[in-house]
């Protein structure tokens, strides 16, 4: 598709600083654009960028401006973007429709108008999946799990696999049945390789709109608000709830039977281990507030020279001491 830059900043609410007859066909990076490709700029870090780049206009914010570039300035430049690469490249076009000769959905289970089970796919007994899911190849529902509307399960992604759950008595690990289900809810998108355990007893929710990451691991009973967003390899044990809106930073852990509060971030590689408040971004393992998370991370990079200094200190603690009428060690 290719349209005027004029006609480009109607569809996504920009305003043209420049030639709005400039025309553009797709969309690249700041640095791999070339004349009649369409950028952005979204993170101030890459400013730099922008005189050099080749694009034939860049989507920025309402305050950047570039002499001698066309501009899109707008409130949300990422939003827009995402707006622009629709329009101009739209969404995967998926090779087939319906369910693949390949795909097996069992008899008792029921699949929604509209979905797309590629080949691999397992749909087990008694589940449920809604209008227009996709299933990519070896996706697997296990049985009575329910997927809503609009839900996309990525390459190898499980849903309803059995919750780690085992009684041990007198040394030996004895499983305890799993005979909950996952609820997913409309508009949720699950990466590769995600495993979502179902609850022992009831359900182990995903709410709508969340999108989790590649290779997530999501521990049974638990249940995730709506719209969070979880990045790769974050694992989140048993029990736990997750208010709305919530962003968990890559390989984040969490641990089982807490409470974590609405709009939260969690931060790349913290570990979770007590109830967090709403609105609160943790950082650091044990996680911990920030500012005061952030100002763990930075004592920790002080520590072998802090160390050094502790060790110089008590050097000289024991030289004064050991000189005459300054009293000897252990000694007020």
């Amino acid at each position: 598709m290719t349209i005027t830059l004029a006609e480009l900043a109607k569809q996504i609410g920009a305003v043209v600083v420049g030639d709005g007859t400039a025309l553009v066909s797709s969309a690249n990076t700041l640095e791999d654009a070339q004349p009649g490709q369409i950028s952005f700029l979204s993170n101030p870090k890459y400013e730099k960028l922008l005189p050099a780049t080749k694009a034939a206009a860049v989507i920025v914010g309402t305050a950047i401006t570039c002499p001698g570039l066309n501009l899109l300035q707008t409130a949300d430049p990422y939003y827009a973007f995402m707006q622009a690469v629709v329009l101009l490249h739209g969404h995967r076009r998926h090779p087939h429709q319906g369910i693949h000769p390949q795909a097996h959905v069992d008899a008792a289970a029921t699949v929604g108008p509209g979905s797309i089970l590629y080949p691999g796919a397992y749909v087990g007994p008694r589940a449920k999946l809604g209008r227009d899911c996709i299933l990519y190849p070896h996706a697997v529902v296990y049985d009575d799990c329910v997927l809503g509307d609009r839900v996309t399960l990525h390459a190898g992604a499980v849903i309803g696999v059995d919750g780690f759950g085992y009684a041990t008595h007198q040394g030996v690990h004895h499983k305890i049945p799993q005979v909950g289900n996952v609820i997913i809810e409309d508009d949720v998108e699950i990466g590769a390789n995600v495993t979502i355990q179902r609850a022992t007893l009831g359900s182990t929710v995903i709410d709508r709109g969340s999108k989790l990451s590649d290779q997530v691991a999501i521990g049974h009973a638990t249940r995730i608000g709506p719209h969070a967003l979880i990045v790769s390899l974050v694992g989140i044990a048993g029990s736990t709830r997750i208010g709305h809106h919530a962003t968990i930073g890559g390989q984040a852990g969490i641990v089982g039977h807490i409470n974590i509060g609405d709009n939260v971030v969690i931060a790349a590689q913290a570990g979770v281990v007590n109830d967090v408040e709403d609105r609160a971004m943790m950082i650091g393992s044990p996680a911990s507030p920030s500012p005061y998370g952030r100002k763990n991370l930075m004592l920790q990079g002080q520590l072998p020279d802090l160390l050094a200094r502790i060790r110089q200190l008590e050097q000289q603690v024991a030289e004064l001491a050991g000189e005459p009428g300054k009293g000897t060690a252990g000694e007020d």
